[in-house]
């Protein structure tokens, strides 16, 4: 058996690709943001701090700036009164999409008791009937 590093170096890399996405969405709530700009078309710090149960003001804030430094959203401030801020999601965030599609589907799959009160599985497509995630909500 081949050790990991060994294996990726083999083939002219240098750390595992899953890891390093996961030390970008993996972190508690990053995901959550990202599900909810996209399928609720949240923009704005108090909509994700009152839409996700059990986040602070100040775990929210340190998850949008890592979201910024990644890469993965935007940060506007509107100079119209009241100043306010909004956060979007840029192309390597919405790239995440499919991602979210198929965790999503993996659970509605193999932990349907968990996900649905009939507990049988299902997929986005067959629950929603589309496999858009921003269509589900449109």
């Amino acid at each position: 058996m081949i050790p990991l590093q060994q294996h990726l170096e083999e083939f002219g890399m240098r750390n595992c690709p899953l890891e390093i996405s996961l030390r970008i969405i993996g972190k508690k709530f990053t995901i959550h943001i990202i599900r909810n700009m996209i399928l609720l078309k949240q923009t704005r710090f108090n909509e994700f701090l009152n839409s996700m149960e059990g986040i602070s003001t100040k775990t929210l804030s340190v998850r949008l700036r890592e979201m910024e430094d990644a890469g993965l959203i935007t940060r506007n401030i509107i100079e119209k009164r009241p100043l306010r801020v909004e956060y979007h999601l840029t192309e390597k965030g919405k790239a995440l999409a499919p991602v979210m599609i198929q965790m999503a589907n993996f659970s509605m799959r193999w932990e349907s008791k968990k996900v649905f009160k009939n507990e049988e599985p299902s997929t986005i497509k067959e629950t929603f009937g589309t496999e858009r995630l921003a269509k589900v909500w449109d």
